[in-house]
């Protein structure tokens, strides 16, 4: 059985995939052949095989499921296998408390913030640490750099800059083309996606860097820069330069669902000086011999920033909490102990 496959490799197919494919087909008494998926279209998708592009049902019994950016394994009639995954995007989902899985395979997220809104460093914040946890490498793009002066574009790069704390920020235009070319450079070879609210300008983004009007672009309302979902589902575009773009519909919120070293890995400045602090368990809410309170008294670190990170670490570590059953009853024991002498305490006030 070959698994040599000329045609996937603009999708990324490499030795990894290739070992990863011979394993399953052996393990199969049917005629398979690999694929990637190209878009996710509910109970279908569509993949991209060695001899084309079709749509394809997916076996319910697949664990994982499949979602945009996997490498699958495929018969005649359905999917029926998921290869490993190298990394995932995912997001707590908007209407419950779990996992939503977004793209597989992901080497760079692209962070799209559209110019013509205010450049909230909290959601910045939040997207990198959703790029960390997926095993990628976070890029933060600002869009429509053509409708704006020199003096604008610098204030809103010094807000993105303090907001992503070493990581690359990319100004762009579709219409001009500047940044572009920086973009396609760190697509080569690689899968990227993009990531932002409706109206950032990622339609645009990825009309320019696939060189075609392959993506719907929508008007924004000017009263308040809400943009139409025009992008609907997760799809991927190949680029003229090498790699695969995953254009992504407009995210409004985007709840976390990151472990505590994802966190850390976006505050790597703020936990490096929290290694200086007095006391191995600061929590950097006014203990003394902070270190972090120290350095924003002097002015040194920005107390939002700060501020942000604890909020994120927070939320983080309840995620860890209640992902690992252990953890959860652990704390449930803490909390119970908590309530048990609140009501001791005001059971003897009352008594009082």
């Amino acid at each position: 059985m070959t698994t040599d496959f000329p045609s996937l490799a603009p999708y990324g197919w490499n030795p990894r995939w290739e070992a990863l494919f011979a394993d399953a087909a052996d393990r199969r008494d049917d005629d398979v052949v690999p694929a990637r998926v190209v878009r996710h279209d509910g109970v279908a998708v569509m993949v991209a095989e060695p001899d084309g592009v079709r749509q394809l049902p997916v076996f319910a019994s697949i664990e994982p499921q499949p979602v945009v950016g996997d490498w699958v394994v495929c018969t005649h009639e359905a999917v029926v296998a998921t290869l490993d995954r190298t990394s995932l995007l995912r997001r707590r989902d908007p209407g419950r408390p779990v996992e939503q899985p977004l793209v597989a395979n992901v080497d760079v997220v692209l962070v799209v913030n559209g110019l013509d809104r205010p450049v909230r460093a909290g959601r910045i914040r939040r997207a990198i640490a959703t790029a960390w946890d997926a095993g990628a490498v976070p890029v933060v793009v600002l869009t429509k750099a053509d409708r704006f002066s020199d003096a604008d574009l610098d204030a809103a790069r010094a807000t993105a800059d303090e907001a992503a704390a070493g990581i690359d920020v990319v100004v762009t235009s579709a219409v001009s083309g500047r940044g572009i070319d920086e973009l396609r450079e760190l697509a080569v070879g690689k899968t990227i996606v993009l990531l932002g609210e409706s109206g950032a300008g990622k339609s645009r983004l990825t009309n320019a860097l696939v060189g075609l009007d392959v993506a719907t672009v929508g008007d924004v309302r000017e009263s308040d820069t809400k943009g139409r979902h025009t992008t609907t589902t997760r799809q991927i575009h190949l680029l003229p330069t090498g790699g695969v773009l995953v254009d992504t519909p407009g995210v409004r919120a985007l709840g976390l669902w990151a472990d505590p070293e994802a966190v850390a890995a976006t505050f790597d400045d703020l936990e490096e000086l929290a290694t200086t602090c007095r006391f191995n368990d600061c929590r950097h809410g006014g203990e003394p011999g902070c270190a972090i309170a120290a350095a924003v008294a002097a002015g040194e670190i920005s107390p939002d920033r700060v501020e942000a990170w604890l909020a994120l670490r927070r939320e983080a570590e309840a995620l860890d909490r209640r992902s690992d059953p252990r953890a959860n009853r652990a704390y449930g024991r803490h909390v119970g102990r908590i309530a048990k002498d609140a009501q001791r305490h005001k059971g003897r006030d009352q008594g009082e």
